[in-house]
């Protein structure tokens, strides 16, 4: 059987995969698993109710699936706060700043609208281990609990949700952004109630995109996955620069003046040069996962910066980040966590620390980007193949070395098998695209000579 939590909590089709069933039974699950301390009347040690903080992107499907993860909680004897529709590392951060024992976001990110998720949070705002999301779903099999009287919980509005983010935003700021016309595109998702807000009380000018969530058109063609028209607002404009979050506002790109985009390696390694210098980059190490850029790579050894490198994952890139006591990491699509001020990728947080370092310094956002030299990077994916022999195909492994041989120093190679269906992805970086397109497509037809079914 499958397991039920994927790299990002459930996620499914809202009301066929992602059911009013399965939702009240993860709550459910959940507050066994996460209300801990419990005694055997369904109260905590210390006498007090477990509690929760409930939060949702816009989606309409949202509405019903919080009321259901909400039903599940209280009836299980958690005091619920309904923070309604804030991004997810909003969610986050009220966990831990509200003291809750859980926190549960309703969100499928960038996924269309007719997809939904749960993601659940620990105390602190932390994200789930493995082991801990198998307990919640083992749990899904054994009893529930089943307080009666006063242990029921209660479900009560969190009034002030957004204004204690946003409060925690502006405080995280080493300086003003006076002076800088900022272009924001909100997804039509849960960045549009915080971000335009914020970035006005730091004191940007600011235009606004994608920011009339209706519940069926979040990521409809704005937002961090299509940046055409976010490119174009900046130019008709005369922006300095476009930050885009995607639906539920965990994500940050970038677009220069010129339209240009400025992906999540960019960003990195302009907050990693800038924390450098300022001397909060701890240890003076970044940690990236091993689908970052070369560029990425080259940049951060010019800098005399260490970088660390994980699986594809954020959740992996958050493992590092605690595991070394670290300050910065994220991934090429955009995930970008500071671990000083949040424990999961921030998009709101990233705009704001890239868009600051434009005011300190007095630089476009293209002079800051130009620290590093984004290598072309061909991705194939050589689908119905045996993707569990990767490793030890004495083939395919001869068919790489030979083209890291000839890329040399100027390129890179790799080959990673999918952990969710018969597939191996194949990534070739050079300093030409046809160099890199003709190599990825080389050994893609190895692989799939050697692996095909």
């Amino acid at each position: 059987m499958a397991r039920l939590f994927g790299t990002d909590g459930v996620r499914g089709l809202a009301n066929s995969d992602l059911t009013v069933e399965l939702a009240l039974g993860l709550a459910q699950s959940a507050a066994v698993v996460l209300g801990q301390g419990r005694v055997a009347d369904g109260r905590r040690a210390s006498g007090r109710r477990p509690v929760a903080v409930v939060a949702r992107d816009p989606r309409v499907s949202g509405e019903f699936i919080s009321a259901a993860v909400s039903a599940g909680l209280a009836s299980s004897g958690v005091d619920v706060f309904d923070a309604g529709v804030i991004p997810t590392p909003a969610a986050a951060f009220l966990v831990a700043d509200f003291k809750a024992d859980l926190g549960v976001m309703i969100s499928a990110s960038h996924n269309p609208a007719p997809d939904n998720g749960i993601k659940f949070f620990g105390q602190g705002g932390t994200k789930l281990p493995d082991e801990v999301e198998d307990r919640i779903e083992a749990a899904l099999a054994a009893p529930s609990l089943a307080p009666t009287g006063i242990e029921v919980g209660r479900i009560r509005r969190f009034a002030d949700a957004e204004d204690r983010y946003v409060v925690h935003l502006l405080s995280t700021l080493p300086n003003q952004l006076a002076g800088i016309h900022v272009v924001l595109d909100c997804a039509h998702g849960a960045a549009a109630g915080v971000s335009p807000q914020v970035f006005t009380d730091a004191g940007a000018k600011v235009t606004v995109i994608g920011a009339d969530p209706d519940g069926i058109n979040i990521n409809e063609g704005v937002g961090s996955t299509h940046l055409d028209n976010l490119a174009s607002a900046v130019l008709a404009h005369g922006a300095d620069v476009g930050i885009a979050h995607d639906g539920d506002a965990d994500r940050c790109l970038a677009v220069d003046k010129e339209g240009n985009i400025v992906d999540g390696d960019q960003i990195m390694a302009i907050l990693a040069v800038s924390m450098a210098e300022r001397g909060v980059l701890q240890d003076r190490t970044l940690v990236a996962t091993v689908m970052s850029n070369l560029g990425l790579r080259r940049a951060m050894a010019e800098h005399n910066i260490r970088m660390l490198e994980t699986k594809v994952g954020d959740r992996y890139v958050l493992e590092a980040l605690g595991e070394h006591g670290l300050s910065l990491g994220g991934e090429q699509s955009g995930h970008v966590i500071m671990t000083k001020f949040a424990t999961t990728g921030d998009g709101i947080l990233t705009g704001l620390h890239l868009v600051a370092e434009m005011a300190r310094t007095g630089k476009t956002l293209a002079q800051l980007a130009a620290v590093m030299t984004v290598y072309p990077q061909v991705l194939v994916n050589v689908r119905g193949v045996d993707h569990h022999s990767l490793g030890s195909n004495a083939a395919i492994a001869d068919a790489v070395a030979a083209v890291e041989a000839e890329l040399g120093d100027t390129g890179r190679v790799l080959l990673r098998a999918s952990g969710t269906e018969p597939m191996i992805r194949v990534m070739v970086e050079a300093e030409h695209h046809e160099v890199a397109q003709q190599m990825a497509d080389r050994l893609a037809a190895v692989v799939l000579a050697q692996l095909g079914y």
